[in-house]
């Protein structure tokens, strides 16, 4: 790993922009498969590298201190337009002769629709994060649009309370969608790996499953959580849980990342 106090080395295989919580899972496993990195933070540490991305600016000396990369993992949400290009662009004045692979992780809010979403299913046109992640594809990039991020400290044992605070909030959860660390972890190393399968596609992850937030409420839920449950499905008349998708409104299925890249999710929860 890049150490803030030696130099920047001349090339790494992987370069992550953005040390944050999805690098506490990838970092030890490209360890583990000896591929050679480094990573920023935006303060920098004695571990990572100073950077701080800022979309509306052209001035390339940010970029200098970053070295040379076959993959780059862009982690932060991009918001404005243009700013995808960018970063792209700047990167590659920077480091001339180079051609890095870029994955950004995006979002899976930008499948708003009821129903079914598959990766191919249309995005919503005025997301502005899935406007720059349309950005991206158009520039030979990959795109990973993630559930739900848990694992670690992320906790969805403790969301329960937070997201349905009142009967009339639980009454509008309808399904969640979650993707683990070490999931995410997986799907980028296997991206890495297989670039051309990956190239300029935009591919969903999710742990192929669908979950009710009205299950896990009765589930993980205090007393109050799960009287309000027990109304609930009296007043719809649903007397099984999970609720189907047309009960919950949507459902994201991730299976042909799987299918294509021949893993499988190893981690869901267990309720």
């Amino acid at each position: 790993m890049t150490l803030a106090n030696t130099p920047t080395p001349h090339h790494v295989d992987f370069l992550i922009l953005g040390a944050g919580w999805t690098s506490t899972f990838l970092l030890p496993v490209l360890d583990s498969h000896n591929i050679t990195h480094a990573a920023t933070t935006r303060a920098g540490s004695p571990t990572t590298i100073a950077f701080n991305f800022d979309p509306e600016s052209t001035d390339p000396t940010p970029y200098n201190a970053l070295p040379s990369a076959t993959t780059v993992l862009i982690t932060f949400p991009i918001k404005v337009t243009g700013g995808t290009k960018r970063l792209v662009d700047l990167y590659t004045s920077t480091h001339p002769g180079s051609s890095p692979r870029f994955i950004q992780l995006g979002t899976s809010s930008v499948w708003n629709a009821p129903g079914t979403s598959t990766r191919h299913t249309a995005i919503d046109p005025t997301h502005e994060r899935g406007i720059a992640e349309t950005e991206l594809l158009s520039l030979g990039g990959c795109v990973l649009n993630l559930s739900g991020l848990w694992g670690g400290a992320r906790s969805p044992q403790g969301w329960v309370s937070r997201v349905a605070d009142s009967k009339e909030k639980l009454a509008g959860k309808g399904s969640l969608h979650l993707i683990h660390g070490e999931d995410v972890t997986a799907a980028v190393v296997a991206v890495h790996g297989c670039w051309e399968e990956a190239r300029g596609q935009r591919w969903l992850l999710t742990d192929m499953r669908s979950y009710d937030w009205w299950d896990l409420a009765l589930a993980w839920g205090m007393e109050e959580h799960k009287r309000w449950v027990m109304q609930l499905l009296e007043e719809r008349g649903t007397g099984v849980l999970p609720r189907s998708v047309e009960e919950k409104g949507r459902a994201l299925d991730s299976s042909e990342f799987w299918r294509v890249f021949r893993i499988w999710p190893q981690e869901c929860l267990l309720i």
